[in-house]
């Protein structure tokens, strides 16, 4: 469960709140974190082919939301020439079956190495694998269309439109919720 709440006195009471809810979680048997949402986040974005979920996290980035530490793409550069990277670190990091196990290696030790608090798999049209889920558990937030879960495969809105689904969303403003100003429990 997420909680985001907003309290005028929070700033200074933040550590006494902190220490009083953890009397609350330890009797439940919680395991939990609180962190003020002004504290902006490191994120590293993920992504494939399609920018359109890399392009809407770069303009946050832009407007202060989030402090990119690298951009992990499984496609040259050059795919992507319509966007703006600026200083951010670029990782052109091909996949195939064969090398997907190096390619999740590097990207761990990329997590490391930048400090990322939070991976955001921005339409990154790769499954991890369950090591890498395993590793990146409660630090990673895929973005795609709403539907994915229920269209497995390659094409899934072919595979949508051939069903005859008319309604199409995302996740991307849990991410977007996520960034925000304000306290925030995990």
């Amino acid at each position: 469960m997420r909680v985001v709440f907003d309290a005028a006195d929070l700033a200074a009471n933040f550590p006494s709140l902190q220490t009083g809810f953890a009397v609350i979680a330890d009797r439940f048997g919680m395991e939990w974190q609180m962190r003020d949402r002004a504290t902006r986040r490191r994120v590293m974005l993920l992504a494939s082919k399609s920018d359109h979920c890399l392009a809407d996290i770069l303009y946050r980035w832009r407007a202060g939301e989030l402090i990119p530490t690298a951009i992990v793409l499984n496609h040259p550069r050059e795919t992507y020439g319509n966007l703006d990277f600026g200083e951010i670190p670029f990782h052109f990091l091909s996949v195939t079956k064969d090398t997907k196990r190096e390619q999740e290696t590097a990207i761990w030790n990329l997590v490391g190495r930048t400090d990322t608090d939070l991976v955001v798999l921005a339409r990154y049209m790769q499954i991890l694998s369950d090591e890498m889920s395993a590793k990146l558990s409660g630090r990673c937030i895929n973005i795609h269309h709403s539907f994915l879960p229920g269209f497995k495969g390659a094409r899934p809105y072919h595979q949508a439109h051939e069903r005859g689904v008319k309604l199409i969303g995302a996740t991307a403003q849990y991410v977007t919720s996520a960034l925000d100003e304000g306290p925030i429990i995990d």
